[in-house]
């Protein structure tokens, strides 16, 4: 099967853990009923996005997902990617229609080797050395192949990383009465450097599938950073994009289709987030240049991006079911550059 069209969709759940299981300090557990919302809000969700691929993040039990799939009758549609989701802790999940999934799902756990960061030699000789400990992802990065086409695989790397919510100090050993004043930039701090090394890693992961090959690839997330963030920035490398017809493209870039969207509309008013009356872009799709329009190396076309961000409208998200981001839905169509351009 070669698909001459497909989409793809990034969605965080916003904590889908059965009823009356514990989740993370300070929530309170989904009664019967909230759950019952939940599920029909997140199955009206998929029914109308019908994405090919779905990657998911806040999931804490596979079987929260499951009931939301047979509530739809989505379950003879999809593949469920959800293994090591046993309620114990959040985990990144996926969708894929079945078909196309080729091959084992991983979870990775453990920063890369190639992850090091620790400067003991600054090369700026007012600097002090660094070195930042950090042995794993937050939440473990899916990745699988799926067969778009009959005679190559894609890569889809499915991730969240750490959120900008401080991190909590006050139960550190080392805290006392000289930090109190200081606990939300510390915490700002730290949970800053955590998704930074996050980024890294997962980059670390994505050089190794993309560098001197052309393999396409997908990565879907909240990464908890906007288009242009340091964050970003590490994953996609910040390739050229506005090169001419079938000139351009870098193996070992990414490209964000928030760009590939505002390169084909005259206004940006994209935002998956609201916090604090602030409008954010933090769930993201990247695609390599084999999705990319103007790199010589195209195989598919930006077809459009939507996003159904409506519900971030709504104040109790508990009492209507619904999430607390926006979901990102891209679509492409096969179309391989002219070689003789």
């Amino acid at each position: 099967m070669s698909l001459q069209r497909f989409s793809m969709a990034t969605f965080n759940l916003y904590n889908l853990q059965l009823p009356g299981l514990k989740m993370n300090r300070g929530q309170k557990v989904w009664t019967q009923a909230e759950f019952d919302q939940k599920v029909s809000w997140i199955g009206g969700q998929l029914a109308a996005l019908d994405a090919d691929i779905v990657g998911l993040q806040e999931l804490w039990h596979a079987d929260a997902m499951a009931q939301v799939l047979a509530a739809r009758g989505l379950d003879a549609t999809y593949d469920l990617l959800a293994v090591p989701a046993t309620g114990k802790r959040i985990v990144c999940g996926a969708l894929v229609r079945k078909g196309l999934l080729r091959g084992d799902p991983r979870w990775v756990d453990k920063f890369p080797e190639e992850t090091r960061l620790e400067e003991s030699n600054p090369t700026d000789l007012q600097a002090p050395a660094i070195n930042v400990i950090i042995p794993g992802f937050s939440r473990p990065v899916l990745n699988f192949q799926v067969a778009l086409r009959d005679d190559s695989l894609t890569e889809v790397f499915v991730t969240h990383f750490k959120s900008k919510l401080p991190t909590t100090i006050s139960d550190e050993p080392w805290f006392d009465e000289s930090f109190r004043s200081h606990q939300l930039a510390l915490g700002s701090a730290l949970a800053t450097i955590r998704r930074t090394a996050e980024a890294k890693a997962l980059r670390v992961l994505l050089t190794g599938v993309l560098k001197g090959s052309k393999t396409p690839v997908i990565v879907l997330g909240d990464v908890n950073d906007g288009q242009h963030s340091n964050t970003v920035n590490i994953l996609t490398e910040q390739p050229k994009y506005l090169v001419g017809d079938a000139r351009g493209g870098v193996d070992n870039a990414l490209y964000t289709a928030q760009t590939l969207q505002e390169l084909r509309d005259t206004r940006d008013v994209y935002y998956t987030h609201v916090h604090n009356d602030l409008r954010e872009s933090l769930d993201q799709v990247m695609v390599s240049e084999q999705f990319y329009d103007h790199s010589r190396n195209r195989l598919w076309l930006f077809d459009g991006l939507t996003i159904n961000n409506d519900h971030l409208n709504d104040e109790d998200h508990k009492a209507t079911g619904t999430g607390d981001h926006g979901v990102v839905k891209v679509k492409f169509r096969w179309r391989p550059a002219k070689t003789d351009v």
